[in-house]
């Protein structure tokens, strides 16, 4: 029997590699997106789903649990960027990304939760990021919702064992998306402190984006994770000095490894 798969943000993307990926595996793949107007791929079903409003996420995962009866995956995949000096960032728009990013993936977590419970079986992928295991400069706010997720799959993995259900975390480096296109830039503001630096990193960061890996990869790593007995509780996915950089965190001394950082980021 064909597995039931619910991929959240699929307009593009991880998402949307991870779609197609799954769906040329033979899954049945319901893939989100907050407006999706179309689906040129008819190999997987695009519907509506914003995780920021609780009547839309029911709405979705009722839909497919009336169609199929069950959902076997949750792949967590929605979320958003930003950037921006801390100081120099509206509160207000640091609480939109923790909205989407962390409290968004929890509560799509707490819809399924219940029905995979009573089918006695599911797995939960959290699609996190190598930058939510350290605090990047002009990323401050991206990095603590994700790492946040990141603490929260730890805790939530324990509690649900007992029924049968597994996840894991699957953290990408920089991705050849168009994630930059969608984040929430703060803007350079003309008497702002942080003016130079922050215009140099926001030039770095498009630099990475642009010649990220293929989001492929991660829909390899994510078709693994769901064909593992028994997963690990975390995964990378990215270039080796991405992933060694979290090695170099657990073993350096903390303002040596602040100080790679900062000559990285030529601050």
């Amino acid at each position: 029997m064909s597995k039931i798969v619910l991929i959240t943000g699929a307009s593009s993307g991880i998402g949307k590699s991870t779609a197609e990926f799954l769906a040329a595996k033979n899954y049945t793949v319901y893939g989100t997106g907050r407006n999706p107007k179309s689906n040129p791929d008819d190999s997987y079903s695009l519907i509506p789903l914003d995780v920021t409003k609780l009547d839309s996420m029911e709405k979705a995962i009722n839909h497919i649990i009336t169609k199929e009866g069950r959902i076997d995956v949750l792949v967590n995949n929605a979320g958003m960027g930003i950037t921006g000096p801390i100081e120099d960032t509206p509160t207000d728009e640091m609480r939109k990304v923790f909205e989407t990013n962390f409290f968004g993936a929890i509560d799509v977590m707490k819809i399924v939760l219940p029905h995979m419970r009573k089918q006695k079986s599911g797995v939960i992928i959290n699609v996190t990021s190598i930058a939510g295991s350290m605090g990047l400069p002009y990323r401050g706010i991206y990095s603590a919702t994700k790492g946040a997720l990141e603490l929260v799959t730890e805790a939530t993995r324990m509690e649900v064992k007992e029924f049968g259900i597994t996840m894991a975390n699957v953290a990408p480096g920089d991705v050849a998306t168009n994630i930059a296109a969608g984040r929430y830039h703060t803007p350079i503001f003309e008497n702002s402190a942080y003016k130079q630096k922050y215009q140099l990193n926001l030039n770095l960061m498009d630099a990475h984006v642009d010649s990220g890996m293929n989001p492929i990869k991660m829909a390899e790593q994510i078709y693994k994770i769901i064909n593992t007995s028994h997963p690990k509780v975390h995964y990378k996915v990215g270039a080796f000095m991405e992933k060694f950089s979290i090695v170099l965190k657990r073993i350096l001394p903390s303002k040596m490894y602040e100080k790679l950082l900062m000559n990285h980021y030529k601050l």
